[in-house]
Formats: C-alpha cells, structure tokens, sequence
C-alpha cells in the first residue's frame, strides 16, 4: 500500500479540482450554442512569474490599487490558479443578433471596429461572450466548492495573465487554489 503524505495529497487534490473545474467552464451552457471559452492551469514557478506581474502593474500609473498586491500574495499562496478567459468578437456573425449592447449599431460595425487595447482587457465586448464568461465562472466556482477547495475570483490576476499572454483572449479572470486548514482568499 502505497502512504501518500497531506501535502502530496493536497496537491493533487488542487490539480484534480483544477482540471475538474476547467471541466466545468468547458461544458457550461454557451450563448448560441458557440464555445469560446479557454482554461489554463497554472502551477509551480509560473506562479511566481504571476504574482511578479501583477506586482508590476501595481507600479504602473493607473494601478496603485492596494488590492492588486494583497492579490499576488494570494497566488503566492496558491497552490495552482485556474485562468478562464473569452475572446470578445460576436457569435455567428453570417446570422447577428444586432443586440446593441457592445455600443454599436450591429454586428458588422462590431466586427469592422478596430480592437482597442484597454489597461486590463481589450473591447470591444460581445454581450453574449461576457454571458459565457460569466456562466463558465460560475460552474467553476461551484465545482470548487462542492469539492471544498479554497477559492475567489479575481480580475486581478486575469489581466496580470493576459499581459503574459498565457492565454490569447480578451477577458481573463484567475481563480488561486488552495486546500488548508483555513482559506488565505479571505479575511486577507
């Protein structure tokens, strides 16, 4: 028989509920029955890398928020953080909606626009993609939970990764991940 220590199990009980997670935003309900979402799990070093960034864009100009530090020392803490991210163009654009709700007139003066690169994310949006996001994140979250492992949503390290370019979407929001006596995403 085979003795695997708390830490060890702890750790691949964060990689399990990880990928089970990403499992979750990959089968949850789509807005037009189009799947755009993308999941990345990062361990280890990258987590460092992470938190170093978001540091960074501490220091930036715009970004002396407080919580941005207090948010890397969460992934430092982490044992893994799960990224899940859209990209923002409209669904099935030979058949729009013209919802409106982007700002513009349609789907193909959406479509015409040139992105435009903001200080976290790049626009202009797709309501129905931010609908998938939103979705996605939820099912995660819920996953998450049902298998008690520590968790919180945070932007913070979304924009953090995508300046890393982990993934190539125009929304990221990072889940850090942790199984311990006590969750170090709150009371922080």
């Amino acid at each position: 028989m085979a003795r695997i220590e708390s830490a060890e199990a702890e750790r691949q009980a964060v990689r399990l509920a990880a990928q089970l997670m990403a499992a979750a935003a990959r089968t949850a309900p789509k807005t037009r029955g189009m799947d755009s979402v993308q999941t990345l799990i990062l361990d280890g070093e990258e987590l460092e890398q992470l938190a170093a960034a978001m540091e960074s864009q501490m220091e930036e100009k715009s970004h002396r928020l407080p919580f941005i530090g207090r948010d890397a020392g969460s992934v430092r803490k982490a044992a893994a953080v799960l990224l899940i991210g859209v990209t923002g163009e409209p669904k099935k654009p030979q058949d729009p909606i013209n919802c409106g709700a982007c700002g513009y007139d349609g789907c193909g003066q959406f479509l015409a626009a040139e992105k435009a690169e903001g200080e976290d994310f790049r626009g202009p949006l797709c309501m129905f993609q931010t609908m998938d996001l939103g979705i996605a994140l939820g099912s995660a979250a819920k996953v998450a939970s049902e298998l008690n492992v520590d968790n919180r949503m945070m932007f913070s390290i979304g924009t953090a990764a995508r300046k890393l370019r982990f993934l190539d979407c125009d929304v990221v929001i990072g889940f850090p991940l942790s199984v311990s006596g006590k969750s170090p995403f709150f009371d922080r």
